[in-house]
């Protein structure tokens, strides 16, 4: 495979998935949108999709472990959980495995308007009522957005975000979130052809990189208060936003 080969794509795979894993650990999500963005400037968005698999999945995974309240966020989050992985297996079979770099864009600006949002505004509720509708609606377009763009943040971040969770509790549930999307993208990646043994080899040691930005970034996290955190969320999603709408100047 070319990519274990060539020093520079791996040099800036390396860069890309300790600066995500870094950012994943301060604010528990945007491992995929800037690893995303970072490596799709030396492979094609495809690859980089299944390059992300193995250290998206194991640090979700730690991400879900770090928190005591497992069962109970997934009896709460299950019709959005569902609703994500049949989005994804369904809009997955219509694309084929093709990640278009409009539908990147257009998700950086759509993380742009919910950071907006959230700075600007007092912080956004879901009512139980409205939950068990809008749960699924969330979790079917997630779906259909990790399925074009190999990132599952939106509109999931937001949308968990306004169930009123406090810190840790948001932390697991964007965990949780992300691993069910994760496994969902996987098994897509295989069933086009695009994840094979030789990508998901260079993905387990692109994990590497991504855990030692995790943890240095789980460390700055737990020295922050609960409204600062919330502030480095939504800046964390303008950050991400930003960085993906660029591409349409590039």
């Amino acid at each position: 495979m070319p990519l274990a080969l060539e020093p520079f794509p791996l040099a800036v795979a390396a860069f890309a998935f300790f600066l995500a894993g870094f950012v994943k650990g301060v604010v528990g999500l945007g491992l995929p949108p800037v690893a995303m963005g970072l490596l799709s400037l030396v492979m094609a968005p495809a690859q980089a999709a299944a390059l992300l698999v193995v250290p998206a999945f194991v640090t979700n995974i730690w991400q879900l472990a770090a928190g005591p309240r497992f069962g109970t966020l997934a009896r709460r989050l299950w019709p959005m959980l569902t609703a994500s992985v049949v989005g994804t297996l369904a809009a997955a079979a219509l694309l084929h495995g093709n990640f278009g770099g409009g539908a990147i864009v257009a998700l950086g600006l759509a993380l742009i308007a919910s950071a907006i949002l959230g700075l600007a505004a007092p912080r956004l509720r879901v009512p139980p009522r409205t939950e068990r509708w809008l749960a699924p609606l969330a979790g079917a377009t997630t779906g259909l957005v990790t399925a074009a763009t190999g990132v599952s943040s939106i509109p999931a971040a937001p949308f968990l975000a306004a169930l009123g969770f406090n810190r840790e509790d948001l932390i697991q549930a964007l965990g949780l979130s992300f691993t069910v999307s994760t496994v969902a993208l996987a098994v897509a990646l295989a069933g086009s052809g695009i994840l094979n043994l030789g990508i998901a080899s260079v993905s387990a040691l692109a994990l590497v990189p991504a855990l030692l930005g995790m943890k240095l970034g789980g460390w700055v996290r737990g020295r922050v208060s609960e409204p600062v955190f919330r502030r480095c969320f939504y800046f964390g999603l303008l950050g991400l936003g930003l960085h993906l709408a660029s591409r349409a100047l590039v």
